[in-house]
């Protein structure tokens, strides 16, 4: 995909988070060049919010003798794929039908490409890291809420009305405990942060004296009880943390199950908070997919954790524009 270029080429990614934002410069080989972060303080409201993402690309702008040829924004929600307006944003309060990249576009006047966060994670992962020259990919990051992207024979699918890969809310379990998106049993519902989160606090609710352990991590505060706390108090061997895992396991399994039976991928790419935070998750999903997943679907595949680290989401989106441009220069 990359081609020797007469002059460097460099674009800007930016990964627009519901507590952080974070913007770097990024070459073609995906290499992060330099980079700025800074809280989102989403009360601000969104045109708070752009001025200081202009204010910060025309920073980084300040220190390269080279043009920026593009602009790439990833954002968690509902984007059009074609105007990039952001029609809702989970993390972000009061982000409905933004116009974002129309409105970052006119005021640089460099091309400006806005995509879903995860979307551009699997941009990052399939085009400068984990995913790099294979043509059939599953992304799948578990974070706060879970994630994917789907590569098909070098195509990143995006669907119908670009929502395509929305694999948290693959339902798991139909007796499954209610989700954000108003089903029940959706896959993130049970592994992800937040679902494990609420699993933990409604068990203790329901028996106080098996969350001993959880509760003095929280100092006390059942609201407090995170999946960080979860896998703090497996770590030290508590019991209901240790049963709270082996029910995210098997989810995960499940779920993974599901996507290499639909897609057959040659690689499955595991990222996310609670994928870093508990690594051995991937070999036991690994084996899950296995002994579950159909025996055709699983002879050569490859189970193998995410590369780019904290930077994927910056490095992502600037991928998307990169590989525009790359390709554009190919056809000349």
């Amino acid at each position: 995909m990359v081609k020797c270029m007469s002059k460097p080429l460099e674009a800007i990614g930016i990964d627009l988070g519901g507590t952080k934002i974070e913007i770097g410069r990024v070459n073609q080989n995906g290499e992060l060049l330099q980079s700025i972060r800074f809280a989102t303080n989403s009360y601000k409201g969104p045109e708070k919010i752009q001025e200081e993402i202009l204010a910060a690309v025309q920073k980084l702008q300040s220190v390269t003798s080279y043009p920026i040829s593009g602009i790439g924004i990833g954002v968690a929600g509902q984007i059009d794929a074609v105007s990039g307006m952001v029609h809702f944003a989970p993390n972000l309060p009061n982000w409905r039908d933004i116009p974002l990249q129309a409105n970052i576009e006119a005021r640089l006047n460099i091309p400006v490409k806005v995509i879903n966060d995860v979307r551009a994670i699997t941009w990052g992962e399939w085009l400068f890291g984990a995913g790099k020259q294979i043509k059939d990919v599953v992304c799948v990051f578990v974070g706060t809420g879970i994630g994917g992207g789907v590569v098909s024979q070098g195509n990143l699918l995006t669907g119908y009305s670009n929502s395509f890969a929305e694999v948290g809310h693959m339902a798991i379990s139909l007796e499954g405990p209610p989700c954000t998106c108003g089903n029940i049993g959706c896959w993130e519902a049970l592994a992800g942060g937040w679902g494990i989160a609420q699993q933990a606090q409604q068990a203790i609710l329901h028996e106080t004296s098996k969350g001993y352990l959880l509760l003095k991590l929280s100092q006390g505060n059942i609201k407090d009880i995170s999946a960080k706390t979860v896998v703090e108090a497996f770590r030290q061997g508590d019991p209901l943390a240790l049963h709270l895992m082996q029910n995210v396991q098997q989810a995960l399994v499940a779920g993974c199950v599901n996507l290499i039976n639909l897609y057959n991928p040659e690689c499955l790419i595991l990222g996310g908070g609670l994928i870093d935070g508990v690594p051995e998750l991937i070999p036991y999903i690994d084996e899950g997919i296995k002994q579950r997943a159909l025996k055709v679907a699983t002879q050569n595949l490859r189970v193998i954790p995410a590369q780019l680290g904290k930077q994927v989401g910056v490095i992502g989106a600037a991928a998307v524009v990169l590989h525009q441009i790359l390709k554009d220069e190919l056809k000349k």
